[in-house]
């Protein structure tokens, strides 16, 4: 089972991107995908045009029932959507006891249910960040070409270094890759962020997963409100996150060595 949550201390890196697309490349490769929004923007619900009747809020304050809480948004991918109450239910969280093992205090008795399930946090260090840390254990870092969201991936594993000193977790939070998104091999500033890249992930031992290329049809799909596979099937950034999908589903190192297969029509 994979549990993951796309993480970068920076806004407008693609992390919202990040964890819609990989959620329906899961989907695609037969896995039964929950994706989760503890943003109080409400990112993943506005991109996919879902109209939940409830919400995180509901789930975790209310006591609304996890089957009332989730909206099907495919076959195979269930979304727990968040809204501007969000922030409310952190508030009404920060003052009990044992506050950063809610998520897997609320999603455990769940997530047997699923193959797959990603969680879509702020780009910030917020109790729910934590919370879904400490419930997943796995960090993704999707990173765009720019300084300040190189800047922005860094201090995540910082972030985690603190957390896991802090609570001495067993087995710790690590970070299974950075992830280089919006990529312009045209422009002059990629190669130098993505050396950058290169760098931080080799002093911290983890994958440079391969690049997702800039596309157009990212944006409309957002536009839209469609999942980027139903608005352009042939999408060079869909391709590129398949690719991605098979390399976290291998758990390999050796990106390199992974076997990729022809994506779904």
């Amino acid at each position: 089972m994979i549990k993951l949550v796309v993480s970068n201390q920076r806004g407008g890196v693609g992390k919202t991107t990040t964890a819609t697309t990989l959620a329906r490349c899961f989907a695609d490769l037969g896995k039964r995908v929950l994706l989760i929004d503890t943003d109080s923007q409400g990112s993943v619900s506005a991109v996919l045009g879902l109209k939940p009747e409830f919400s995180l809020y509901d789930f975790l304050i209310s006591g609304i029932a996890f089957k009332m809480c989730i909206v099907d948004a495919h076959p195979r991918i269930d979304v727990l959507c968040s809204d501007r109450r969000t922030m409310e239910a952190e508030d009404v969280i920060t003052s009990r006891m044992g506050r950063e093992m809610t998520f897997e205090q609320a999603f455990g008795p769940h997530d047997q249910e699923y193959d797959c399930v990603i969680i879509d946090v702020a780009p910030s260090l917020t109790l729910f960040q934590t919370c879904a840390m400490m419930y997943t254990r796995q960090l993704l870092i999707p990173a765009a070409m720019d300084s300040l969201s190189a800047a922005g991936a860094a201090s995540n594993f910082q972030a985690v270094d603190t957390i896991n000193r802090m609570f001495k977790v067993s087995p710790p939070i690590c970070t299974i890759g950075i992830l280089p998104v919006i990529v312009d091999r045209r422009l002059q500033m990629t190669d130098t962020v993505l050396e950058a890249l290169e760098g931080l992930a080799t002093r911290e031992s983890v994958p440079l997963l391969p690049v997702v290329r800039t596309d157009t049809q990212v944006v409309k799909a957002g536009r839209v409100k469609k999942f980027l596979a139903d608005f352009d099937p042939k999408s060079k950034a869909l391709e590129d996150y398949f690719k991605v999908a098979q390399v976290l589903l291998a758990g390999s190192k050796e990106i390199a060595d992974v076997k990729v297969i022809e994506q779904p029509a």
